[in-house]
């Protein structure tokens, strides 16, 4: 019997990798959490940004000290700098990237010329990470924005939808699973289908196919604002399923920094989408993430920023300083100080966390129902997920207190109340 060790970094793109990664093992071989009792070891890394790629080296080397084990690592960091790797570190046994996953299998099995039960990654084929009641959902591949400040198309190549039947197959077999909560994950969810020949179809085709499926909740992660449509609005308006929570990255909230991103939107266009989504749906969680310090940014595209998370009220703000990143159209513009981008990132979060409170506090009184995540630290406490707040731990919690004990996977209803700057909690009802 061989153990296998495998560490995922990065985003749930990346986590849907590993787990069709982990099904490609199968008799002779078995799964384990102890890097210490494997004979191979996987590090599927991220590339994205600097700190990811530290993190990656970081945890490389890390892994290199459990000297049984071979060695090898894939992902981000191995498909945008190859050659590189391949040169500086010969301790690594097996470099994969991206492109040549479709023989990873084959890869590994040079490994263990011996061993034979090693079979190509399959979407359909996964081994589940999280919770036994939710999983990611990947609709598609790369992106084709060719935003200024971001790598991705250049790592994951241009837009490729999956086959729409392909998906509806790997949700029946999630449900099979015990799957009752979704997320649909991409780069950019709401271009599905724009790739295909011929008559296609569409994000919304898609969504009204999942729609009827008989999930609990689908949650749809990473919206372009600019492609979102008014039968998109009308769909997640009646649907009985779909979160109603957007996930929007705006990633400025001023024009001239937006036009220089690269990016399509408009902040008067982004915020009659938000308008228009809150009209449809009064209670809705919306999400963004900004750029601090993209070159260009002035002192009046600061105080632009700041007066748009005002206006927009977002609940949940995550805001990262900007990474310099070659191959990237942002690398070559003349960059600003890192003092100058970790004080407006300060600035920024200080004010979505005034706007998150405001938000909070008008939640009190509301009924939230969804899954019981986890134990809180006192008897009787727990921390729910609801339409409200995403499965990968970025946004607040919400603590509860029961009477009743509850298990995690538990559906519960809960009157939120009390409020936080990212928080709320309340009672079970």
């Amino acid at each position: 019997m061989r153990y296998v060790a495998l560490l995922s970094l990065g985003c749930a793109k990346n986590l849907v990798d590993s787990e069709m990664m982990l099904s490609m093992f199968e008799d002779g071989f078995q799964l384990t959490l102890d890097p210490s009792k494997a004979d191979l070891i996987i590090v599927n890394t991220c590339g994205f940004i600097a700190s990811a790629k530290e993190e990656s080296i970081r945890e490389i080397f890390r892994m290199r000290q459990y000297k049984k084990a071979k060695l090898v690592v894939v992902g981000c960091l191995t498909e945008r700098y190859y050659e590189q790797l391949v040169r500086e570190m010969g301790e690594v046994d097996l470099f994969v990237p991206i492109s040549d996953y479709p023989h990873l299998h084959q890869r590994i099995k040079e490994l263990f010329p011996e061993d034979n039960q090693i079979v190509e990654m399959n979407p359909l084929r996964r081994v589940l990470s999280g919770p036994s009641f939710s999983a990611y959902l990947r609709i598609s591949e790369g992106c084709d924005h060719f935003c200024a400040f971001c790598a991705i198309p250049y790592i994951r190549g241009r837009y490729k939808s999956r086959d729409m039947e392909e998906v509806l197959e790997e949700a029946r077999i999630l449900q099979s699973k015990g799957i009752r909560e979704i997320s649909l994950i991409s780069q950019d969810p709401a271009a599905y289908g724009k790739d295909f020949k011929g008559h296609k179809p569409d994000f919304c085709d898609l969504l009204e196919r999942l729609d009827v499926m008989g999930f609990d909740s689908i949650r749809l992660l990473y919206l372009y604002p600019s492609e979102l449509s008014d039968r998109f609005v009308e769909l997640v308006r009646d649907s009985k399923t779909i979160a109603h929570y957007f996930d929007i990255p705006v990633q400025s909230g001023s024009d001239k920094v937006l036009h220089s991103m690269n990016r399509p939107d408009t902040v008067e266009n982004n915020l009659r989408l938000i308008a228009k989504l809150r009209e449809a749906m009064p209670l809705a969680a919306f999400r963004t993430t900004l750029i601090a310090g993209f070159p260009g940014e002035g002192e009046r595209d600061v105080a632009s920023t700041l007066d748009f998370l005002e206006k927009a009220r977002f609940d949940h703000v995550g805001v990262f300083s900007y990474s310099r990143e070659e191959g990237t159209l942002g690398y070559k513009m003349r960059q600003i100080p890192q003092r100058k981008k970790e004080e407006r990132r300060i600035a920024y979060l200080q004010k979505a966390k005034e706007v998150s409170l405001k938000n909070n506090l008008a939640r009190i009184g509301e009924t939230m129902e969804g899954y019981v995540i986890a134990h809180g630290k006192k008897e009787g406490e727990y921390l729910l997920r609801s339409y409200w707040n995403a499965p990968d731990e970025i946004d607040g919690n919400i603590t509860f207190a029961s009477k009743t004990p509850l298990k995690v996977g538990d559906k519960a209803k809960v009157k939120i109340t009390a409020a936080f700057y990212h928080d709320l909690s309340g009672e079970a009802l």
